[in-house]
């Protein structure tokens, strides 16, 4: 038997995953103590504990974080879960926890998921995002995820908005100090801000939806000003890596139309496009395990042993 504890660090919740293999043999979740370094500590201590009580001992533990552990520092970095930054998490959990773990990047773990048995699966270049309370990457080639010499591979949130048009003047504030990343634009609370800003109304994104689908018109502008973003976004991530498929994850890939509307627009900023008539190769697809995936790859962080 080869046990595993997976753990999904998030901005709003704490998901937990126990698998025997491939198959889960229980689960937790709790909200994220937002902001308090401490007690976000203790929630996953909490989980785990939660957890290794209803399975037998010894399993592997997991956890994928809003962020990057710096290997020259061993602190987070690059983190909006901002509380999280220049803190020695791994330190400080393995001693609470009195076992060793591994830590990646939550975009990371959502790619091994996605690329090893999940939408992905079999395809020999994976790009998978996740674009929910922030925006994140991860990059998979011939099975082997790719973390690069900053441990940063992927993380296409925090690069500009490329082909900026006059609907993306307002550049907003990124909390990584700079303006107009993709991610202040494609994340959740972003697509919230960005409909706020035109129409005076605060809405959630289930909410906007709902609107545009009832024939609301300025929610229907909105979901095409996302779309026309993620377009052009993913089109410089095609025009530099050419996955084979793009996997979305995060609360926002739960919009259906993004799966249509996105790779018809995208074709107009990808490389030589005015010369290509055959049908583009690259798929954009929702994840196949859904919100599970980052807790999943979370525990296959461990190999079998």
């Amino acid at each position: 038997m080869s046990l595993r504890i997976g753990i999904d660090l998030g901005g709003t919740k704490i998901e937990a995953v126990a698998l025997d293999g491939s198959r889960e043999v229980a689960r937790a979740r709790v909200d994220t103590p937002r902001g308090d370094y401490d007690a976000t500590l203790a929630a996953i201590v909490d989980i785990v504990h939660d957890l290794q009580q209803r399975i037998p001992p010894g399993a592997t533990i997991g956890i994928g974080i809003p962020g990057t552990i710096s290997a020259t520092s061993g602190l987070v970095k690059n983190a909006n879960s901002t509380w999280l930054i220049g803190r020695p998490l791994q330190h400080d959990l393995e001693a609470r926890l009195d076992s060793p773990l591994r830590i990646a990047n939550d975009a990371n773990c959502f790619a091994v998921s996605e690329a090893a048995d999940g939408a992905a699966a079999g395809a020999e270049v994976v790009f998978a995002v996740i674009a929910g309370t922030g925006v994140g990457g991860g990059i998979v080639v011939h099975g082997r995820l790719v973390t690069g010499a900053e441990g940063i591979a992927g993380e296409w949130g925090h690069n500009p908005l490329p082909w900026p048009d006059a609907d993306d003047a307002a550049r907003p504030d990124c909390y990584c100090g700079k303006r107009g990343c993709i991610e202040t634009f494609l994340s959740g609370p972003g697509f919230i801000a960005d409909h706020e800003r035109a129409s005076g109304v605060r809405m959630t994104p289930r909410e906007i939806v709902a609107a545009a689908q009832r024939g609301d018109a300025a929610a229907d502008k909105t979901l095409r000003r996302y779309e026309r973003r993620m377009a052009r976004g993913l089109a410089s991530v095609i025009n530099v890596l050419d996955p084979d498929v793009i996997v979305l994850g995060g609360g926002m890939s739960n919009i259906d139309r993004l799966y249509t509307n996105v790779p018809r627009l995208w074709s107009a900023y990808i490389f030589a496009a005015e010369q290509r008539t055959e049908p583009r190769k690259t798929r954009l697809v929702p994840a196949r395990h859904g919100d599970s995936s980052g807790v999943r790859g979370a525990a296959w962080l461990w190999p079998d042993r």
